[in-house]
């Protein structure tokens, strides 16, 4: 299958980008589950475009904030650059029609097809980048992040670090996170993990890695015992 000229006009204008090389654009859209003599899908590019991304955003934010701290930047740039944050870029883009899958993938919902979707996000913005570089991927990136950036909220860090310090002022405890399971094909594995803080009841967690399991139960912990939620009345 070779991208059709629909697809492409489409997709240059809603980057805003003219795509030089075609096949490389269709190995952005094709997931790994997707059988081809070739094999190609678009998990190198999604690997460059996870740091090509990071790099733009954190230049965009250096720019756009000039008096805000390194932390306020770091916390800042995680909530622009992650899973959530790029599948919404990809709906905005309207990317879900054009990504090629295979059928145990099509039937995928909720956050697993979230990530699809962010993937997706990165893989294009890798595409462009080798296509012409950082002159390229900026104005792409100021198009659909710079808002976004303006908008954002700096109040919520890393949920681990913010459940650790918090657990610690409960009476000096440490959080035990415990894997509980591992499922799904290798190429699109779901963690389970439970955390547990001594004197209150476990939480679980799910992701598509240890780590991103692990935050989304610390996260639970976090908004059950009404800490990031003090925070937000506050705010």
């Amino acid at each position: 299958m070779t991208v059709n000229a629909k697809t492409v006009a489409l997709l240059e204008e809603r980057t805003g980008h003219h795509f030089a090389d075609l096949a490389r654009l269709e190995q952005a859209l094709t997931h790994s589950s997707v059988q081809s003599p070739d094999g190609i899908n678009y998990e190198r590019l999604e690997f460059l475009g996870d740091r090509v991304l990071g790099l733009c955003i954190a230049e965009l934010l250096h720019t756009t904030f000039p008096d805000a701290v390194e932390g306020e930047l770091s916390v800042r740039l995680n909530a622009l650059v992650n899973a959530e944050a790029c599948a919404a870029i990809a709906d905005e883009l309207g990317l879900a029609p054009f990504i090629r899958t295979g059928a145990d993938i099509k039937s995928l919902k909720d956050k697993r097809m979230l990530n699809v979707r962010a993937d997706v996000v990165e893989a294009l913005i890798a595409t462009i980048y080798l296509d012409g570089g950082l002159d390229a991927v900026r104005p792409f990136i100021a198009r659909y992040w710079k808002q976004r950036a303006l908008e954002i909220g700096a109040a919520r860090r890393d949920a681990k670090t913010e459940l650790q310090e918090w657990a610690h002022q409960q009476g000096n405890v440490q959080p035990i996170y415990t894997i509980i399971s591992r499922e799904g094909p290798d190429h699109e594995p779901v963690f389970t993990v439970e955390v547990n803080v001594k004197g209150f009841d476990k939480a679980h967690g799910e992701g598509r890695s240890k780590r991103i399991a692990e935050q989304q139960a610390a996260e639970v912990v976090l908004l059950r015992e009404g800490v990031w939620a003090k925070e937000h009345e506050e705010e």
